[in-house]
């Protein structure tokens, strides 16, 4: 493909790639038991592939060096994009690509245990991409309003505000879902079955299939083969395990007293002592809603188990708990529960961030104002701006306001003690005409420290089904 002239190229390819993605899910969702037998040549496709490098090279670890040793930067200095991309598309033609095990990392998890990820090279991950291009529309055709993580138009916001609104609709009991090592534990054979429902290409689902089974380089140089599972890393895994535990979504989508019964339908089971479930999943964390009693919680938990089992998934014991909504709970990073409104009588819910989601960015702030002192100021708050304010904003849809204003205090002093750290002997007149133009906030320059509780909160509407698949 000719790159010369990147963004001309770049956004016709882009243009051919919504084309046909608006046909593939027009022909998914119009025929729910069509099977795509034709569909390896897109991936191979010159606009798809380079509209997949652009996703892998404007991804921050893209800089991250894999386990050939190239990053994208390496390869547009030293190879070149075209013929980095003609060399990608003959060997998929041609059917000699083969993925390289990815690298695994080790990252530490808030519990003090360890995450596993694994790393594709740049090459996998630009194949990758070009396969999730031609398989999330397909796939986004059959996937239901309860499945909100990693699809598009989608976002942590909606699953909690569908939570805060079955909550405040008889909806009180919640079984807390959570599953083990999900990404490392989901059956091969069963993820295929699922995905071949859709696809009928063998040329794709033997791509499919070799991502799974690439392996995987430890830290110690040493290879594994990978039986089950999908690398949480590679761009196409939470696509992968999105259609795995759609089997979940569709229980539920199905069963009795769920979304798909009546409301009429429902007062009457209400009546006769029998429950409504509803689903809502993020990726791999997941909140059953009952409305009715413990009994019937407990007796959905165990529904829950026995429909992950084909999929090799199975519950933790110890974090699968059932909940009340005045006891509250924890569910991405907020936290949901009914308290009494001050000065009333009346009790209402409400969502607004989890201690240990303040925790972690206290922590953030905490390690980037402990570091070297011999830096200008600026250089401080470009690394503290842009943590506060995505927390800020990601927790702006709730009831926040007290929040905010306890991390903005937390991070004036984080940053006045790193300045008087700097200047040992300063006065604070010294300190507030250098560092505060006159007043009490930092600043420098045209940079100046993210104020949090400045941040306006705004109330997250509760969208339903209205969410449209773009």
């Amino acid at each position: 493909m000719n790159t010369r002239d990147p963004e001309s190229v770049l956004y016709w390819a882009e243009r051919r790639v919504l084309e046909i993605q608006t046909k593939l899910h027009r022909w998914a969702t119009g025929d729910p038991h069509r099977r795509f037998d034709d569909v390896f040549n897109l991936v191979a496709d010159p606009a798809f592939l380079l509209v997949a490098w652009d996703r892998v090279r404007s991804n921050k670890g893209s800089r991250t060096a894999e386990a050939d040793g190239t990053t994208a930067r390496y390869i547009e200095t030293a190879i070149g994009v075209e013929g980095f991309l003609d060399q990608l598309r003959c060997q998929l033609k041609q059917r000699n690509f083969h993925p390289v095990p990815v690298r695994e990392r080790m990252i530490p998890k808030a519990n003090g245990k360890m995450r596993r990820l694994g790393i594709p090279t740049t090459a996998d991950r630009v194949v990758q991409a070009s396969l999730k291009l031609v398989l999330e529309p397909i796939f986004e055709a059959e996937f239901h309003p309860c499945s909100y993580g990693f699809r598009p138009g989608r976002r942590a916001q909606d699953a909690i505000a569908e939570t805060w609104f079955l909550a405040k609709h008889s909806y009180e009991w919640v079984v807390e879902g959570d599953i083990e090592a999900c990404f490392d534990m989901i059956d091969h054979t069963a993820l295929m079955d699922r995905v071949r429902r859709r696809v009928g290409d063998k040329r794709v689902l033997d791509l499919v299939k070799a991502f799974l089974k690439a392996g995987i380089l430890s830290q110690d140089r040493q290879f594994r083969n990978t039986e089950t599972g999908t690398p949480q890393g590679g761009i196409l895994s939470p696509l992968l395990a999105n259609i795995a535990l759609s089997i979940l979504d569709e229980y539920f989508a199905q069963v009795e007293g769920g979304p798909a019964t009546r409301e009429w339908e429902r007062r009457k089971r209400r009546l006769r002592g029998q429950a409504s479930y509803r689903l809502i999943r993020y990726a791999d964390d997941f909140l059953v809603m009952v409305s009715g009693d413990r009994e019937h919680a407990e007796q959905a938990r165990d529904v829950v188990a026995a429909v992950l089992a084909p999929m090799g998934l199975r519950l933790s014991e110890t974090k699968t708990m059932i909940t009340h909504i005045d006891e509250g709970l924890d569910f991405l990073g907020w936290r949901i529960q009914r308290h009494r409104k001050r000065g009333t009588n009346r009790r209402h819910i409400y969502t607004y961030p989890a201690k240990k989601a303040l925790k972690a960015v206290m922590a953030k702030v905490k390690t980037i104002c402990r570091q070297n002192i011999n830096e200008p100021l600026a250089t401080l708050l470009r690394q503290l701006n842009p943590v506060l304010r995505g927390w800020s904003t990601y927790f702006r849809a709730g009831v926040s306001a007290s929040t905010f204003q306890y991390l903005s205090k937390y991070a004036w002093e984080r940053a006045m003690g790193w300045i008087r750290r700097k200047h040992r002997k300063i006065t604070w007149k010294q300190l507030r005409r250098r560092f505060c133009g006159g007043g009490w906030w930092p600043v420098d320059g045209q940079s100046y420290l993210f104020d949090p509780g400045r941040m306006r909160i705004i109330r997250y509407r509760y969208r339903g089904t209205k969410i449209l698949t773009p």
